[in-house]
C-alpha cells in the first residue's frame, strides 16, 4: 500500500504549489481532482497542461492512482445529464492523457442519486453507468464508484448488486470508509465486503453517525487507521490509501489547506509504520 493525497482538499492552490508541497511531505501520489471551481478543472486542462503536469508529477516522483471527476450520472434533464456526461467522458481521455509506467489513474465519480429512489431507479442506474463503463473500456480506463452517505449507492448490499448486474473488470469502488462510519456499519465487515472490489480508496476522520455527524481531517478524531489498515491488509487490498479533506472542512473560516496535508501526512504515515505496511511498488 501507499500513501495518496486528494487534490480535493486544495481547491485554490496552483498545481505546482500542491505537488510540491505533497512530495515534501513524504506522499506517494496524488488524486487530481477535475471538478468546476478547482484550479485544475477539467477544461483548463488542454494538451499543453496535461504534459506539463505529467511532467511535474514524474519531477517529484509522485503517483497518479486516480482522478476525481465526480459529476452525478442520474440527473433526468437532458442537457444537465448532456454535460455531466461530458465532463465524465472528457476526464476518462485525461486519464488516458496522464497514465504513465504505473498504469492508468482510474475515474472517481459518485452515482448521485437519492437513498429513497433507489429502487425506482435501479434501471436508469444501470443504464447510465453501464454506458459509462463501456466508454472507460475502450479506453482501458477503470471506472471507481463510491458509495457516499445520502446517495443511493449508500451500502455494502447495494454497491455488490451493482457490480453484480453490470459484471465488468472496469468497474470497481473508491472506497471510503468514513461513509461507512458515520452510518453506524461494521469496519471490519465493511471493509471484508468491498476492500476486494475496490480500485482506490478515500480516508478521512471523522465524528459521529447521522444525521448529527462531522467528517475531519485524519489525526483530528477517533477513527483508528492502525486498525484500519490491518484489516485492508488483511483483505489483500494493496493500493493507496488517499486522504481526502471534506468540504465540511474547507467550510472553516482559519481551514490552511497546507496545514491540512501535514496533518494527513503524520497521521498515515505513523499507521503505516506501526502497522509496518512496505509502500515500495511492487
Amino acid at each position: 500500500m501507499r500513501i495518496g493525497y486528494s487534490t480535493w482538499g486544495m481547491p485554490k492552490l496552483p498545481v505546482d504549489t500542491t505537488l510540491v508541497h505533497l512530495a515534501a511531505l513524504g506522499f506517494d501520489g496524488v488524486e487530481l481532482t477535475v471538478i468546476p471551481g478547482f484550479s485544475t478543472e477539467l477544461d483548463t486542462l488542454g494538451s499543453a497542461e496535461r504534459g506539463r503536469i505529467r511532467r511535474l508529477l514524474n519531477q517529484h516522483g509522485l503517483g497518479l492512482p486516480a482522478v476525481a471527476a465526480h459529476q452525478p450520472l442520474l440527473a433526468t434533464e437532458k442537457e444537465v445529464h448532456a454535460e455531466n456526461w461530458r465532463r465524465l467522458t472528457a476526464s476518462a481521455e485525461l486519464c488516458v492523457d496522464l497514465a504513465d509506467a504505473e498504469g492508468v489513474p482510474v475515474l472517481n465519480t459518485t452515482l448521485g442519486s437519492d437513498p429513497n429512489e433507489w429502487n425506482a431507479q435501479q434501471d436508469l442506474i444501470l443504464e447510465r453507468v453501464g454506458a459509462l463503463v463501456d466508454y472507460c473500456s475502450n479506453r482501458e480506463v477503470i471506472l471507481a464508484i463510491e458509495p457516499h452517505v445520502g446517495d443511493g449507492l449508500n451500502s455494502p448490499e447495494r454497491s455488490l448488486w451493482l457490480l453484480k448486474e453490470i459484471d465488468s473488470p472496469y468497474l470497481k469502488l473508491n472506497f471510503d470508509i468514513s461513509h461507512f462510519e458515520v452510518q453506524g456499519m461494521s469496519t471490519a465487515e465493511v471493509i471484508q465486503l468491498l476492500a476486494p472490489h475496490s480500485a482506490h480508496t478515500h480516508v478521512k476522520d471523522q465524528r459521529g453517525l447521522v444525521p448529527d455527524y462531522e467528517f475531519l481531517i485524519p489525526g483530528e478524531g477517533p477513527f483508528d487507521f492502525v486498525a484500519y489498515l490491518k484489516l485492508m491488509r488483511k483483505a489483500g487490498y494493496d493500493g493507496y490509501i488517499t486522504a481526502e479533506v471534506s468540504m465540511q472542512v474547507q467550510g472553516r473560516p482559519d481551514y490552511d489547506p497546507l496545514g491540512a496535508a501535514e496533518l494527513t501526512y503524520r497521521t498515515l504515515d505513523s499507521a503505516f509504520r506501526e502497522v509496518g505496511i512496505s509502500r515500495q511498488v511492487t
